[in-house]
């Protein structure tokens, strides 16, 4: 998730936008797309006919590891798009290194991830700078200030700074947990616990992927969740490992850091679990609070607003489940947008955006507890891994509240997007009614796409 701290000018991409390209295919099939330790599965169709749609299979079937050097000119390529509506796609970078499975964006950079192994930045759609890590597909990213963290499957976190002579420059800092801690650690057999595969291992390692990152709002801890079920707390300011609780029965795929120290994990194993942060001298404590779901499909994506008033879920049975906290943390409705996994959350101001393994992502705009779908944005070819959202103020300044949304995907192309608070897409709405209907729980009018509180749609599946 990226809160919605920075605001970027309008001009830097220009006034032309368009629809989503509708020559993609809207073929997927489970050797396209696989999920990790998770119950899901990705069978079946893509949000929209096959008639609607024509074109190449997806390029996800081509090897992910035949890749160029990172120090060659960059083959990716600027798509400028034609007027169009509101909401539409302002350009397209496209290149065959590697399937993105991670991006950050922070004022004018976009910061993204593949399984190449490098890190690209991005400056009004064009590189601007490049590092790349010694091994582990780059899995997770997050900013915070002049350091960038980066959570890899090799279950290790990189710590990368930009050089404040030449911003463009950005060099290893280090790697968490530190060498020195490593060190110390495995002195004291005390410190080793079982991890992958029964082996034993420091209980400040990761065993397995790096899933997820998040940071606290003060941006004082960083939390790292792992394949291996383990949520992981570190101390930024001098990289220590203060905490690692066993948080699921397995893969945590996302966890979410919000006010008043409370922290969300969504896990494989079905469950959304809520932990409250304490202060234990120099150290922390987490205590559950609540699960707030169990259900047979996996958890796949987790978001909650910046003033954690709402919680949001995505699962792999492509349903998006919402609570509001008032006090309490009570179930607030499902919003049905996607047929298949619901891949990554954002949600800033009042809007919701839903990535997925149907190649879309869904505009929600919430008005308390009533979420309109505003538009459906399609032309990815393959699986929507990773958004990022960021307001466009000069845009905001004219009364019609604008986003620029960053969409990443395993089709190895990320395409940028300016999305408008007002008027729905009308087309939109009609294909959404006509593939979920209009029963109460997802479509009740061409106005709203979710319930206000439906307990009991949701206590089928616990």
């Amino acid at each position: 998730m990226f809160g919605e701290g920075n605001s970027i000018p309008r001009a830097k991409y220009g006034g032309n936008m368009a629809h989503s390209d509708p020559n993609i295919s809207s073929t997927l099939t489970e050797d396209d797309f696989a999920m990790r330790n998770s119950s899901a599965s990705v069978g079946g169709h893509a949000f929209y006919d096959a008639s609607r749609m024509s074109g190449e299979g997806s390029p996800m079937t081509m090897s992910p590891w035949n890749q160029t050097s990172m120090f060659a000119k960059s083959p990716w390529s600027q798509v400028e798009e034609n007027s169009g509506p509101q909401n539409g796609l302002i350009g397209s970078l496209v290149r065959e290194e590697g399937h993105i499975y991670s991006l950050a964006a922070s004022g004018e950079l976009l910061y993204t991830g593949s399984d190449s192994k490098n890190i690209r930045v991005w400056k009004n759609l064009k590189e601007y700078a490049a590092f790349k890590s010694s091994s582990g597909l780059v899995k997770a990213i997050i900013i915070s200030g002049e350091k960038i963290f980066t959570g890899h499957q090799d279950g290790k976190i990189r710590v990368w700074k930009v050089s404040q002579k030449n911003p463009s420059e950005h060099k290893r800092a280090g790697t968490l947990p530190t060498l020195k801690d490593i060190f110390k650690s495995s002195i004291n057999p005390n410190n080793y616990v079982e991890g992958r595969g029964r082996r034993r291992a420091l209980w400040i390692k990761h065993s397995d992927a790096v899933s997820c990152l998040s940071l606290t709002e003060d941006k004082l801890l960083l939390y790292s969740a792992s394949w291996d079920r383990t949520l992981k707390v570190w101390r930024i300011a001098d990289s220590k490992c203060l905490e690692s609780l066993n948080v699921h029965d397995d893969a945590v795929n996302s966890v979410v850091a919000s006010v008043e120290g409370l922290v969300f994990t969504g896990s494989a194993d079905g469950t959304v679990k809520v932990w409250k942060r304490e202060a234990k001298g120099k150290a922390t404590k987490h205590t559950l609070l609540e699960s707030l779901l169990k259900q047979e499909c996996a958890v796949t994506a987790l978001a909650v607003t910046t003033a954690g008033t709402v919680v949001y879920c995505g699962s792999s049975d492509g349903m998006v489940n919402f609570w509001e906290r008032k006090g309490k943390l009570t179930h607030g409705g499902v919003l049905k947008g996607h047929k298949l996994t619901v891949l990554c959350l954002v949600a800033v101001g009042s809007m919701v955006f839903s990535g997925s393994a149907d190649k879309t992502i869904c505009v929600w705009r919430r008005e308390g507890a009533i979420h309109t779908c505003l538009s459906v944005l399609t032309g990815h070819t393959g699986p929507v891994k990773c958004l990022a959202a960021e307001e466009d103020n000069e845009s905001s300044k004219n009364g019609d509240r604008q986003w620029i949304v960053y969409s990443g995907s395993l089709d190895k192309s990320i395409k940028v997007w300016r999305v408008s608070e007002m008027a729905a897409d009308r087309n939109a709405v009609a294909m959404m009614q006509q593939q979920f209907g209009n029963d109460s729980d997802s479509v009740p009018s061409e106005r709203s796409f979710s319930s206000s509180n439906r307990a009991a749609s949701i206590n089928k599946r616990l």
